[in-house]
């Protein structure tokens, strides 16, 4: 396999891009796909057997069990981070290896519906308080300390809005892939 069918396995839908401004309607956008992940990655995993759970969507990636719950751990980390930009004055978050996190047992072997279970009732609370931030607050921001920068609420929810998609996309490309649909 080459380096660019690789690069196009891990990125399905391409690299997160920031755009140049965040609109209304973007964010608006970034907030629905947050909302909606949960039923949606329900939807792809519902009906797979343990055997198709533990493939990896690509040579050397994670399995589908880890992707799942990669991204309850991920998106618990995002709303903590999201409070913390509320409530306190651009705090410097605490980074996390989520590769790391991805090799310990319940990542690797717990059935993914306590995962899907924590995703919904996230998604569900996550999804509220953004759609209760004003224009002022979505400007607030925290500091990632791997990244040396800002990061404001509104860009994060972009980021998610992806990270929902890209997750959601190495599931499905898998299953298409594999003839699994």
């Amino acid at each position: 396999m080459t380096t660019t069918e690789l690069e196009k396995l891990r990125y399905p839908i391409g690299k997160f891009e920031k755009p140049a401004q965040i609109t209304r309607a973007l964010l608006d956008g970034y907030i629905a796909t947050i909302a909606s992940f949960p039923k949606a990655l329900r939807k792809e995993v519902a009906h797979l057997t343990d055997t198709q759970l533990d493939t990896p969507y690509r040579p050397g990636g994670w399995t589908i069990r880890q992707v799942v719950h990669h991204c309850a751990d991920s998106h618990m980390n995002s709303q903590v981070r999201l409070k913390w930009a509320l409530t306190e004055d651009s705090p410097v978050i605490k980074a996390y290896y989520e590769e790391r996190w991805a090799e310990l047992a319940d990542s690797r072997t717990l059935p993914v519906e306590p995962s899907l279970m924590i995703l919904e009732g996230l998604h569900e609370r996550w999804t509220f308080l953004l759609n209760s931030l004003s224009a002022e607050e979505l400007e607030r921001d925290f500091i990632h300390p791997e990244h040396g920068r800002s990061i404001k609420i509104n860009e994060n929810t972009g980021l998610y809005d992806w990270h929902c998609r890209h997750h959601l996309a190495h599931i499905t490309e898998l299953k298409k892939r594999q003839g699994w649909q």
